[in-house]
């Protein structure tokens, strides 16, 4: 039988102090995943990348997949929370324009720790809160659906459910590949204008 793996933390800090504790220790918890993967990832490492002695650490997390799971939770909100402060604006704009806005965030968002989101996505099994790394796949997909669905009017495409599903899977490779072979693309103004190319020639409308 597969023993289950806790993902939570034993305890939430609530002093000023503990919460700087905890932050030491999830920042050390990012360079070493960088620096060993999700299978060279060690408790022990992190508490001495930390300067906190192992105990301390215990006091929060009881596993090295628990604190994975609370790098994992903080990355996952710091780009939803870069994603929908755009998309609330991008339904306003002209087609071309929120084709170019969405492009842009996906590249900012990978752009955030390129080394620690390639470990999160690729290394680190999804398993308890660890599966949070779909959310990211899923909200995406979502506000891209809806739309296209608001504005299949201007566009030559008849699923919007299905193009989101394309344009989404599309983009997110080619700046996932980026992030692996060229992260300095990432900065390159011109991923941005092929990018735009590629999907607004799919939808039918002209590269603004």
């Amino acid at each position: 039988m597969n023993r289950q793996v806790k993902t939570t933390p034993r305890k939430r800090p609530r002093q000023d102090r503990a919460k700087a504790t905890v932050d030491t220790i999830l920042a050390a918890s990012a360079r070493v995943l960088v620096k060993r993967g999700f299978d060279g990832f060690t408790t022990n490492e992190v508490a001495s990348a930390a300067g906190v002695s192992i105990r301390s650490l215990y006091q929060y997390y009881p596993n090295k997949e628990a604190l994975v799971a609370a790098l994992l939770e903080q990355h996952v909100e710091e780009m939803s929370a870069m994603l929908m402060g755009e998309l609330a604006r991008v339904s306003l704009l002209p087609m071309a324009q929120a084709v170019r806005v969405v492009i842009e965030m996906t590249i900012k968002a990978h752009a955030v720790e390129p080394e620690l989101h390639r470990v999160l996505t690729e290394q680190v099994p999804r398993v308890g809160r660890l599966a949070r790394i779909r959310e990211l796949d899923v909200l995406g997909h979502r506000a891209v659906t809806e739309l296209l669905k608001v504005r299949q009017h201007e566009l030559a495409i008849r699923d919007p459910e299905l193009s989101a599903f394309l344009l989404c899977t599309s983009i997110e490779a080619i700046v996932h590949r980026a992030v692996l072979v060229a992260p300095e693309w990432l900065r390159d103004p011109r991923l941005v204008d092929e990018a735009c190319a590629l999907v607004t020639r799919y939808l039918g409308v002209a590269d603004g």
